[in-house]
């Protein structure tokens, strides 16, 4: 995909601007992209060679309607899912997250108790313990890789938790999970074609089988396969099916929290007055775990596919087109969030934000991912002063994960 670095989006033509190329959100400069249209052309008509065609949705309450209308806008996978990218079939995996209702409703209900408010309770001394480990064990006065050290091991700890997967191999997780959001034409890809690709989850769906087998033989417990093997919607999954979950379930217990702790750090470093604000009153983190969210967004946009014609903020929308909920447009929306070009860690009405999404896609493990964040802010204010910056985050070549592959940082010895 080529790849203009030197557009002006305040004065080319309106028609002319692309925000489906991965370069604009590796480099950090989207953000006046979707000012633009939010001003100018708010559902927009993206030309992309990649993609081919699609609408992008660049306002908070035009993403609300896209959202709560799941019969008119789909996310089924018979349509194209929730990528922009049209899988061809012989790669296709089905998963929830891919479904309309009634299909979706009642596989989420399978899933939905790990998250519960009890399993919740439970989990909380186990990620206070690994959290206060990781932090213990970084090194002081050097410059490391927060992302390496703290974000992916948290976080591939917790999943591995969830999966009751082996522990010594839980990054084996963190790499599924790198794969089924590689951008194949990136650069540096880890896989470069839908092939190879597929080729590393079977890996995974063959791991995963030997754990299913254990399980669906043995009595109901609280982990995500023995939940799957025992579910009466999930139980009898085609091979797809069971990949395409896995994929859903590694993917969002992943690498959306991982890349909100990085983008979390990133944030407060750069806003040193918010920085001290918090070292000041460790009361705030409540607040300031969804405006990290908020602002890193860490899932860029959500695919939807029309199912008849409809109108949506003055544009004719035909059956079949392609519907992108920019997230992290609707999430800079000043018509819906005050300064929300202002990373502010006491904002009145934090959870405003839409990086979860909203209605029955919401996010299952919302809870999860802010629980963890908290826990591990507290955790930090407990030993660190401050975390200071030691250089540029590098960021992810990907329009669909906005993430963080490495952050330099240094703890003052």
């Amino acid at each position: 995909m080529s790849e203009p670095t030197s557009a002006d989006p305040w004065t080319m033509p309106v028609e002319e601007i692309d925000v489906g190329r991965p370069g604009l959100f590796q480099r950090g400069t989207w953000g006046p992209f979707f000012a633009r249209l939010r001003r100018d052309d708010p559902v927009h008509l993206t030309p992309n060679e990649v993609f081919g065609p699609f609408w992008s949705v660049t306002k908070y309450k035009d993403i609300m309607r896209v959202e709560t209308n799941p019969k008119v806008f789909s996310s089924d996978s018979a349509y194209g899912g929730i990528t922009l990218l049209d899988q061809p079939a012989e790669f296709r995996l089905d998963n929830f997250i891919a479904m309309d209702p009634p299909r979706h409703d009642e596989q989420r209900k399978v899933v939905s108790p790990i998250v519960g408010p009890n399993n919740l309770a439970n989990m909380a001394g186990i990620i206070r313990e690994r959290a206060g480990r990781i932090l213990d064990g970084l090194p002081r006065g050097e410059t490391f890789d927060w992302v390496e050290h703290v974000s992916i091991e948290l976080t591939t700890q917790m999943l591995a938790t969830l999966f009751d997967f082996p522990f010594e191999d839980r990054r084996q997780l963190t790499h599924w999970s790198n794969v089924a959001v590689a951008n194949t034409m990136a650069p540096d890809a880890i896989v470069t074609s839908e092939e190879e690709r597929f080729a590393e989850l079977r890996k995974m769906a063959v791991a995963m089988t030997g754990l299913w087998n254990e399980r669906v033989n043995a009595p109901p417990r609280y982990d995500l396969i023995s939940m799957l093997a025992h579910g009466e919607a999930t139980r009898n999954m085609q091979p797809r099916e069971f990949m395409g979950n896995l994929v859903l379930l590694i993917v969002g217990g992943n690498d959306t929290t991982r890349n909100s702790i990085s983008g979390g750090l990133d944030a407060l470093m750069r806003n040193p007055g918010e920085y001290r604000k918090l070292r000041e009153n460790s009361g705030l983190i409540p607040s300031m775990v969804p405006e990290m969210i908020r602002w890193q967004s860490p899932v860029l946009y959500m695919r939807r596919t029309a199912t008849e014609d409809v109108e949506l903020g003055g544009k004719q929308i035909k059956a079949g087109d392609k519907v992108a909920m920019w997230y992290v447009s609707g999430n800079r929306d000043e018509e819906a969030i005050d300064r929300p070009d202002e990373f502010i860690i006491d904002r009145p009405r934090p959870r405003q934000h839409i990086s979860f999404g909203f209605g029955i896609h919401r996010c299952v493990g919302n809870r999860l991912a802010e629980m963890q964040l908290t826990i591990l802010w507290e955790e930090i204010l407990k030993r660190f002063p401050v975390i200071e910056p030691m250089g540029e985050p590098v960021r992810l070549y990907s329009s669909f994960v906005h993430g963080i592959t490495s952050l330099p940082v240094r703890i003052p010895a």
